[in-house]
């Protein structure tokens, strides 16, 4: 056993022996803290929530998921290898380390110790694929527990993590990643990711809008074996729109550059996290019908030596986070050159995700538009960790302006196989969706 195996042990045995006895006598600790029967995490996040996410990576065909999301993968790989003088003799924590791979790559890198922390059962495993790379893992040691709670023998001087979910904050990760900065990290000390950017740009899809108003069409119905099913269309109508549409789509869908809103992970409170406020201004570049707001996210890995970026954004290699479209059940129609302006707004609840409130609003356009006023308003409330993962890839999508003076020709009154593939009644246009809903 070497000097830094032989120091971690010690202090976790003693640690150990500290806690029982001040479990038993009801004594503080030595610094004066109580054992706390729930920890921050606890505190915030339902009991049944954290059940299913720690079971869910605690599996492996998730963990190989990930594993397989060679963007995912290599960007992590190259952006330590690139920096190995980050890394070189430092003490690393990796904050919910996973199978581990993260902590083998800066092993690899040449670290001088790190601590791989990890709440779910996946801890033994990366244990197991730890030890079947003794030379790497005889400084690597796992930590099984949440980093809100465990005790580290040694500052670090690196944290590294993939604390990302869908939209970025999904699953409350970042907060975590957070805290364990404020525990762990030494003065000055590197985070990798050190900042992330969540970008958006309104979109026009006007296949997207029809699928997702279509699927309401079942509660249309005044004889569903005798029963009239139409009170409750407003009401389905209204839950399709309520979930982010998770998916691969083409750039060209876009009608403004997109704008970004950046968390700097070195600084950044964990409090900031609760609640996100992110105002929204474009400019419309063609005239069209605005579908609701594209997101995607992009995380910096601010290295010594090499700056990389890892990004989900569309026309880029699609990873496993895809991008994420909220829709509006409004459309708004703009023209080219049109102010669109309004709010982005997150707020994180128990569940380990966001409810996301979404403001558009068309702004007066030429003559008299130096001097304000909204035209049309659209408005959505959506659930993060409800979505809908669509998942396609990439498809060919006509010009704006040919999806303006064309019916779309997946919706041909005969009921094409496409239409079936793209999950849409047959006889079904965008003028008959738009007065079924009211859009007249």
């Amino acid at each position: 056993m070497n000097a830094t195996n032989l120091t971690v042990f010690i202090f976790f045995f003693m640690r150990k022996k500290m806690l029982i006895s001040a479990y038993l006598t009801g004594e503080p600790l030595e610094n004066g803290s109580i054992i706390a029967s729930k920890s921050k995490f606890d505190t915030k996040i339902e009991a049944s929530s954290a059940k299913m996410y720690f079971h869910y990576y605690g599996q492996l065909l998730h963990q190989q998921n990930m594993l397989q999301d060679f963007v995912r993968t290599g960007t992590y790989y190259a952006a330590v290898m690139e920096n190995r003088s980050d890394f070189e003799g430092r003490v690393v924590v990796d904050v919910g380390a996973g199978s581990g791979i993260l902590s083998l790559f800066a092993a690899q890198a040449g670290a001088r110790h790190v601590y791989a922390v990890e709440a779910s059962e996946m801890a033994e495993h990366a244990q197991r694929l730890i030890s079947g790379n003794p030379s790497l893992g005889q400084r690597i040691t796992v930590i099984k527990g949440k980093v809100e709670e465990v005790e580290l023998p040694e500052k670090a001087d690196i944290l590294i993590s993939e604390p990302m979910g869908t939209l970025l904050v999904n699953e409350r990760m970042l907060e975590s990643y957070v805290i364990a900065r404020d525990r762990f990290l030494a003065p000055d000390g590197k985070m990798f990711p050190t900042t992330g950017r969540i970008h958006m740009a309104p979109f026009s899809d006007e296949y997207l809008y029809v699928e997702m108003a279509n699927k309401a069409l079942f509660w249309q119905q005044h004889n569903f074996f005798g029963v009239d099913l139409t009170p409750l269309h407003g009401s389905a109508f209204q839950g399709y729109f309520s979930q982010p549409v998770v998916d691969a789509f083409d750039p060209r869908l876009l009608i403004s550059p997109p704008t970004y809103h950046t968390l700097d992970f070195t600084s950044m409170k964990e409090e900031e996290l609760y609640k996100i406020d992110i105002p929204l201004n474009f400019v419309a570049s063609v005239g069209t019908r605005v579908h609701g707001l594209a997101c995607w996210f992009d995380v910096l890995f601010n290295g010594s030596t090499v700056q990389r970026w890892l990004t989900t954004a569309p026309g880029s290699p699609t990873t496993h986070w895809y991008q994420l479209r909220c829709v509006l059940s409004q459309p708004l129609y703009v023209m080219a050159g049109q102010e669109i302006t309004g709010r982005l707004h997150l707020v994180a609840h128990s569940s380990q995700s966001y409810t996301i409130y979404l403001t558009m609003s068309a702004k007066m356009w030429g003559v008299g538009a130096e001097q304000g006023g909204i035209l049309q308003t659209s408005t959505g409330k959506l659930e993060l960790k409800e979505p809908y993962y669509r998942l396609s890839q990439p498809q060919s999508y006509m010009l704006q302006q040919d999806q303006q003076q064309q019916q779309l020709p997946s919706l041909q009154p005969q009921g094409s196989e496409q239409q079936m593939q793209e999950g849409l009644s047959p006889g079904i246009t965008i003028d008959q969706v738009d007065q079924e809903c009211g859009l007249h």
